[in-house]
């Protein structure tokens, strides 16, 4: 078998980690893989084992061209299917492509925004599958019209090894400048709007009051970075807030938080939640999208309404304030991770519904 997998991003963020899994997962099942991304793209750069990478021109939804490259590398490499990973044009212009080159063809869809039924009817035409990361944005489609039998949730998965070493709580906090008793709570997430950041900063003024030893580190980048750091200053946040940006060795040191929050209005399933209670990191999230799946509810962490800074900022307090919680939210975090997000279970989800595509149109 020989799969075409096209991801469109030019940063190696949660979803293009997942297709490096699963590309990689594939070639050691025997599978042959090629990988199409953007040239100079984050992804270009990886060499991941048993897959051979095609960077190449993609500019995103207005590329109408990218139908013809795609289609013309389709026709030249000959795979049985084509799985397309990410939006940025990949899943339009790469399902037209599919279509132009008769090859069968899947989407993974890894967020749950809603799109009209007229639309799903139409776009969806273009798949023979779609797989879902999380049973929450299996059941945004199925709401939109989607048939049951063309839509499969597999679950994104965690390396967890990375997680699992200890971190030393006072390079931790000599790393990011901290005091030595700070309680150290973190954001892991694009800085975008949908992500929430804005909520935690309202909350976090009454949360200081009661919690003076609270810091947050904002770790990532995105469109939104002046923006907000401008709401910490004006908030006068500046002592409790860091950003250290987009770190590559974030693994090295997630376990070192104290709480990881996560206040998204949408969210498809959240893998760096996944990653934090990889790494025994007690969460604080929305009840929203799939984070239910990536979060159990007085379990691994704690569930707030989306936007409500009301509720965020008593779940952080009772955290701040509960150390045995924290510690015994982390544990059973880790042993959920272990037991129910790995790779193989991932890798193995995906080539099944390949199988059923290839054999549905044999």
């Amino acid at each position: 078998m020989k799969i075409l997998h096209v991801e469109a991003g030019k940063h190696l963020y949660g979803g293009a980690r997942q297709v490096l899994y699963i590309a990689e997962g594939l070639a050691a099942r025997g599978i042959d893989n090629l990988l199409a991304c953007p040239v100079g793209s984050e992804m270009s750069r990886q060499q991941p084992a048993g897959v051979r990478v095609l960077p190449m021109k993609m500019g995103g939804d207005g590329d109408i061209g990218l139908a013809l490259r795609l289609a013309s590398l389709i026709r030249a490499e000959k795979p049985d299917l084509v799985h397309l990973h990410s939006r940025r044009g990949a899943d339009t212009w790469g399902g037209v492509a599919a279509k132009l080159a008769g090859v069968p063809c899947v989407l993974s869809r890894r967020v749950d925004n809603p799109e009209s039924r007229l639309a799903v009817a139409i776009k969806y035409r273009l798949y023979d599958h779609v797989i879902t990361i999380s049973e929450g944005i299996r059941q945004v489609l199925l709401g939109e019209g989607l048939a049951p039998g063309k839509v499969s949730c597999v679950r994104s998965a965690v390396d967890a090894t990375p997680y699992l070493a200890p971190v030393d709580g006072a390079a931790f906090r000599a790393e990011f400048g901290l005091p030595a008793d700070a309680l150290v709570a973190g954001v892991v997430a694009q800085m975008i709007p949908r992500k929430g950041h804005r909520y935690l900063f309202a909350a976090l003024p009454g949360l200081l009051k009661d919690h003076p030893r609270l810091h947050v580190l904002i770790f990532g980048q995105g469109p939104l970075e002046a923006e907000l750091k401008a709401e910490v200053a004006r908030r006068g946040l500046g002592e409790a807030v860091r950003f250290p940006g987009f770190r590559h060795d974030l693994p090295r040191w997630v376990g070192g938080l104290d709480m990881l929050i996560h206040p998204a209005d949408m969210e498809g399933l959240g893998v760096s939640l996944l990653q934090a209670s990889a790494a025994a990191v007690p969460i604080v999230t929305s009840r929203a999208g799939g984070l239910p799946e990536a979060v159990l509810d007085g379990v691994t962490g704690i569930l707030c309404p989306p936007g409500d800074v009301a509720a965020l900022g008593a779940a952080v307090g009772r955290l701040a304030g509960d150390a045995e919680l924290r510690r015994r939210y982390g544990a059973a975090g880790r042993a959920r991770i272990l037991a129910e997000f790995s790779i193989d279970a991932m890798v193995d989800g995906n080539l099944q519904v390949y199988r059923q595509v290839l054999e549905a149109r044999r």
